[in-house]
């Protein structure tokens, strides 16, 4: 079944690519980001992006660090990122999409960024290596996962001590049940594979984060919310 989930994932995303179209949650993406931001950026990464929110804006990102973005899509937020660690940094973009990676690509070869890297790959099994990234972001994507608690000890893999989490992800108030969610939504949708908050907590203490935290910041469906995720790696 997962197999089949992701393939329907892929099937979604790679059309999205194809046509830089719609979004999850049926959102404007281009419209959470600043101006300032989208001057930045050529057309064809704000229109490619299929995210819930804007991860860059929460994740504090300095110079000379390493960024990986869970989930990449065009691109927008590892180009982003790019610009705030600045050349002796690094911003990776992980997607398991051929298509999305291609207009990846294509847009960081048109904004002149030249320390975006992305690979093709899934979030259960990221390709770097142990203690090899300072901060992992991510936008509207850890849902989609059929096995989050993979993904987040794949995160906590990645990061080196003191690394931090910064996403923005489609969480469900506490009470809903999966029928509830699955009422509300399909997984390509960003809806019905979300965790409630509480099992969103639960699940990032499991994998060893602390100073673990979570903000809604606006209704996306009854009881869903997009929100802001943060978490921390001990030193």
């Amino acid at each position: 079944m997962a197999t089949d989930l992701k393939e329907q994932i892929r099937e979604h995303y790679a059309e999205a690519a194809r046509s830089a179209g719609s979004c999850c949650a049926d959102e404007c993406c281009g419209a959470l980001y600043s101006a300032e931001e989208r001057a930045e950026l050529p057309d064809g990464a704000v229109l490619a992006s299929l995210g819930c929110g804007n991860p860059t804006a929460i994740a504090e990102l300095r110079e000379g660090e390493t960024v990986l973005d869970l989930g990449s899509g065009g691109g927008i937020d590892v180009l982003l990122s790019a610009r705030r660690v600045g050349p002796s940094g690094t911003a990776y973009g992980l997607d398991m999409t051929d298509e999305m990676l291609d207009v990846a690509h294509r847009n960081a070869t048109e904004s002149g960024v030249e320390n975006a890297k992305f690979l093709k790959g899934e979030m259960e099994a990221i390709p770097l290596p142990d203690e090899s990234v300072d901060v992992v972001i991510s936008n509207c994507v850890v849902n989609l996962s059929p096995d989050k608690p993979r993904v987040l000890g794949e995160v906590f893999r990645v990061l080196r001590a003191g690394g931090r989490v910064g996403i923005t992800d489609i969480v469900a108030e506490d009470g809903l049940t999966p029928e509830d969610r699955a009422e509300r939504g399909s997984y390509v949708g960003c809806i019905a594979g979300a965790l409630t908050k509480g099992e969103y907590e639960r699940e990032l203490a499991a994998a060893g984060f602390g100073d673990i935290s979570i903000s809604f910041t606006h209704e996306v469906a009854d009881g869903m919310q997009s929100a802001i995720v943060k978490a921390v790696k001990p030193s």
